[in-house]
């Protein structure tokens, strides 16, 4: 399996010469400032609820259109569904027609990391939580202005504070 996604990859590399500046440089940007937790993805589990879990840690994506995150309107801030790491903030979330939440920038650069992703073929640039792992979702360069955006994210693995709740404590 790794032999094939290595093979995909080194097909695709002219086409990764015609990708935007924008793409490119996501993707070098390194955002792990915050310290990683040493815990395995097996510790999480009962924690969450199992289609959660398979999102999180197993990249699963969610049915389009399955979150009740996508009509959440209220101004507050979405953290991690694992460790409570605060992500993205209402005032940031749009209706993208994808079906899935969908966000301009997150909260803090510092608390998303990137990868590439080829498991569609196409490269794409997946992000997680810097802190437990956790996969959140996919960056496109597709959003509004001004930074032209799409931070597309699985509703199972983000949970919704409200601006008048305070923020849950970390989970270690």
């Amino acid at each position: 399996m790794k032999r094939r996604l290595l093979l995909q990859g080194l097909a695709l590399l002219p086409a990764w010469a015609l990708l935007g500046n924008h793409v490119r440089t996501a993707l070098a940007a390194s955002s792990a400032t915050l310290t990683p937790l040493a815990k395995p993805a097996s510790e999480w589990r009962p924690l969450l609820s199992a289609a959660a879990w398979r999102v999180l840690f197993e990249g699963d994506t969610e049915p389009a259109g399955s979150s009740p995150l996508n009509d959440e309107h209220r101004d507050g801030t979405f953290v991690c569904a694992a460790c409570y790491l605060p992500l993205f903030d209402s005032r940031h979330k749009y209706d993208s027609k994808t079906g899935w939440p969908s966000f301009t920038q997150p909260l803090d650069e510092a608390h998303v990391g990137r990868k590439r992703d080829f498991k569609l073929i196409w490269p794409r640039i997946e992000y997680h939580c810097v802190r437990c792992g956790g996969h959140q979702g996919h960056l496109f360069d597709d959003g509004p202005p001004p930074r032209g955006e799409r931070w597309c994210n699985n509703g199972l693995a983000l949970r919704f504070v409200p601006r008048a709740e305070p923020l849950p404590e970390l989970r270690s």
